[in-house]
């Protein structure tokens, strides 16, 4: 056993070495970009409708995570997650306003890893959804440059009801669709922001974040955006229907939408024309974004900074856009839970996509790895350094997620959440066969012939949800 295991760790340290050597030992910098709201419909990700060259371009230039998982979504909780490389449970990491520093006991998070090795850290946009949530953790935090109000950033007259506002009423149209330059958006100037640091940053290695808040609602980008798409070539969503058996623990009103906008319904469904706007509304957001990270792209290139580069890309969650009646996030289904996850480690040669089943929690250790920084001894997660010289290797047999009682497992093939009570009785269940049912339509948890298969899955639930009662910070 001790001569096995000698093997291992000689293995694991050539494998480490071999990605970090490939940039000559030379401390890389780290561009870390989050995408709010970001479903893997990317023309990398299969769409072909879709426009999105640059983050087309990371993906050919690095290696895409076809099986990616968020361990929670919603965004601050997400976010929270990730940064502290801590997974969800039931007191930490809930709701959109998750405060990481305060619900992780204050560990060490990953902008702070990095600028306790020597990086200079930089915060540009929304990284944690709470604003100052690690303050000291970052050498530079925003922008002057940034002028646009919010993510909500509406260009309408001065007299729309609810323009600028934030807060839980009506902010106005879900969608704004202006003929008004790009850089009178908050997207674009966010971009710009990351250039200008960029340029000023050459005394040491940078571990840049940079938060595009779009395409979350509302909708908004410049017209040009809005015109790379045809509303007739749009469908709306397959399956619009709550999955047959679905629990009432798995539905939700979509209030993020239908309480804050004023062209939504209060109540039932929305029409099929105001989902097709809608629809058309995020792609065009999509685009805009996409637009604005080929322009840090470009200014990385233009500097000869990119090989020197290692770039990771993540949306904080999925998104319904009507699949199962439901909008927004906040659900155990497919649509909220797969998201997309790319990286270009500098370097390092292009790999083919990964089958691999990975989850967000995994990111932070990850990076620790190809910065050659040692990793805090409190992460939960596992490096997928790995997959990047080999995408394909045997992996985690399963990942996981929770959204506040609904945990959460994926395997290879099935995804099974269950609902559990204060008392931590069992009070629902879902589970779904990804090989004969992808759009998860028929919840199968509760049919005879599946009976061994959710014993199964629930034991190794139970035995993951213990381990974090038994390792909580």
């Amino acid at each position: 056993m001790i001569k096995i295991r000698l093997i291992y760790l000689l293995f694991s340290s050539f494998t480490l070495i071999g990605l970090s050597n490939a940039a000559d030992q030379k401390a890389n910098n780290v561009l870390f970009i989050i995408v709010d709201d970001l479903r893997p419909d990317l023309n990398c990700y299969g769409n072909k409708q879709i426009i999105s060259p640059n983050i087309d371009r990371i993906a050919r230039e690095g290696t895409l995570f076809q099986r990616a998982y968020c361990n929670v979504p919603v965004c601050g909780a997400s976010r929270s997650s990730v940064m502290t490389g801590l997974r969800p449970h039931k007191s930490r990491f809930i709701s959109y306003n998750a405060q990481a520093k305060k619900e992780s006991g204050g560990v060490p998070d990953l902008a702070g890893t990095f600028q306790s090795n020597g990086f200079k850290t930089i915060s540009i946009g929304k990284v944690y959804h709470e604003h100052n949530d690690y303050r000291e953790s970052w050498d530079i935090k925003d922008s002057p440059l940034i002028t646009s109000p919010s993510m909500r950033d509406y260009h309408l007259p001065e007299n729309q009801a609810g323009r600028g506002k934030y807060s839980f009423e009506a902010l106005g149209p879900a969608t704004e669709c202006a003929d008004i330059p790009d850089e009178k958006y908050f997207t674009h100037q966010l971009a710009s922001a990351a250039i200008d640091y960029i340029q000023k940053s050459n005394d040491k290695p940078w571990f840049m974040a940079v938060g595009f808040t779009k395409p979350h609602l509302p909708f908004v980008a410049p017209k040009k955006y809005w015109d790379l798409y045809d509303r007739n070539d749009l469908e709306l969503a397959k399956n619009p229907q709550m999955p047959q058996d679905a629990p009432s623990q798995a539905k939700h009103n979509w209030q993020e939408l239908r309480g804050m906008y004023n062209d939504i319904p209060k109540d039932g469904p929305i029409s099929d024309e105001k989902a097709l706007e809608l629809k058309h509304g995020y792609y065009a957001s999509l685009s805009f974004t996409d637009s604005n990270i080929g322009r840090i792209l470009k200014h990385l290139d233009q500097t000869d900074k990119r090989k020197n580069t290692t770039i990771i890309l993540w949306g904080d969650h999925g998104w319904q856009l009507g699949e199962h009646g439901l909008w927004c996030k906040h659900a155990n289904f497919e649509t909220s839970l797969n998201t997309p996850l790319i990286i270009s480690a500098a370097g390092h040669n292009a790999t083919k996509a990964s089958q691999a089943l990975v989850e967000f929690v995994d990111i932070y250790p990850t990076l620790c790895d190809l910065s050659n920084i040692e990793k805090p001894s409190h992460l939960q997660g596992k490096s997928f350094a790995p997959l990047l010289l080999k995408p394909n290797q045997d992996w985690k047999k399963a990942v996981f997620s929770r959204y506040h009682a609904g945990d959460s497992i994926h395997t290879d093939r099935y995804l099974y959440t269950e609902w559990r009570n204060d008392s931590g009785k069992i009070t629902a269940r879902m589970l779904y066969d990804h090989h004969r049912d992808p759009e998860e339509n028929f919840n199968i948890a509760n049919k005879p012939e599946s009976h061994a298969l959710v014993k199964k899955l629930s034991l190794a639930l139970k035995n993951h949800i213990d381990s974090l009662v038994s390792d909580q910070h």
